[in-house]
């Protein structure tokens, strides 16, 4: 009797320690998952940060801050933000309203690798080609709507560009099926259609402003290799990225827990880049209010490229120049 008193005490003991002490071998708090069983990377998230893509040059080789950095840094952000944020009314440049910040963390830049957390050198071929571009920025050779950028334009930021952080519009909506994931990206309505099937990349010819991508699972890691991209993006900075036939763009999601996605872009292009770089920006889940992706209404309305163009003209008419 007293045998099997302790047999089933014991068998009661075992069962209630089985209820609470996770499997070996799994997390205690375990990522969302689709009906499927891979890793749940659907929903409306958000990449916005303060960090700077670059790391600044007084912090050298410092890949992280110290809780005192972080402090003073964040007291710099506060104050940036206490700035005129009031919505402008009249014609002029953005102001702090129209930005949208995120904030820091410990990281000094976005930029993982190269280790001293900068980006690469530009080939020299790329630096002579960079020195004869036209672009909005560049007056001296601002000659017709065709050189205003691809990001004024609102045409597209290209890649690594769509997937990285800017001045505004920084959110996401994942649709995931079982062989599908789509990628809405809110700024300039970018949509990315990413098959998982183990189909192969479309042939060299056919070309796209967003290249042609493909995914697969390693693990609880989604990895999508991205190429065929055209050559009609040429910035190389700032927010805006642009493809080449080069061009090879590799992105890894990872779902850490129920808020995070671990994103990394990795960026190989030997004749635009002297060795490969890899930036590593978090992603946030938007919920309630904040969940929601916006339509992204750009140049409707928009009367400031044929103002400043035909502005251009009348000066060079007056200056005795050709119309």
């Amino acid at each position: 009797m007293g045998y099997r008193l302790l047999t089933t005490l014991s068998v009661f003991i075992l069962v209630a320690l089985i209820g609470v002490v996770p499997v070996m071998g799994q997390s205690s708090t375990s990522i969302p998952r689709t009906s499927w069983g891979d890793p749940d990377l659907g929903g409306a998230w958000t990449n916005a940060t303060m960090t700077p893509l670059q790391r600044p040059t007084d912090l050298a080789d410092q890949e992280f801050l110290t809780n005192e950095e972080l402090a003073l840094r964040q007291e710099e952000v506060a104050e940036r933000g206490s700035l005129d944020n009031r919505p402008r009314t009249e014609t002029g440049a953005y102001n702090e309203f129209w930005m949208e910040r995120g904030s820091l963390n410990t990281r000094t830049s976005l930029v993982i690798n190269p280790s001293n957390g900068r980006l690469p050198s530009l080939t020299e071929p790329e630096q002579q080609r960079q020195s004869q571009r036209t672009d909005s920025y560049i007056a001296a050779r601002f000659d017709s709507w065709l050189d205003f950028n691809k990001l004024d334009r609102c045409i597209t930021r290209g890649m690594p560009g769509a997937m990285m952080p800017g001045f505004y519009n920084h959110n996401y909506q994942i649709v995931q099926t079982e062989n599908y994931l789509v990628i809405l990206v809110e700024m300039i309505h970018d949509a990315r259609i990413v098959p998982l099937d183990g189909r192969g990349h479309l042939p060299p010819s056919v070309r796209q402003w967003l290249g042609d991508s493909r995914g697969h699972w390693e693990g609880d890691t989604l990895v999508v290799e991205t190429i065929n991209f055209n050559d009609k993006i040429q910035g190389r900075g700032g927010t805006v990225f642009g493809g080449d036939k080069h061009l090879r763009v590799v992105e890894r999601f990872t779902r850490v827990d129920g808020d995070t996605i671990d994103y990394e872009i990795t960026v190989t292009d030997p004749t635009v880049w002297t060795e490969p770089w890899t930036v590593s920006v978090p992603m946030t889940a938007l919920t309630g209010d904040d969940g929601a992706v916006f339509e992204y209404a750009c140049h409707e309305g928009n009367y400031a490229l044929p103002n400043i163009l035909s502005g251009a003209r009348f000066e060079e008419m007056e200056s005795g120049g050709q119309q």
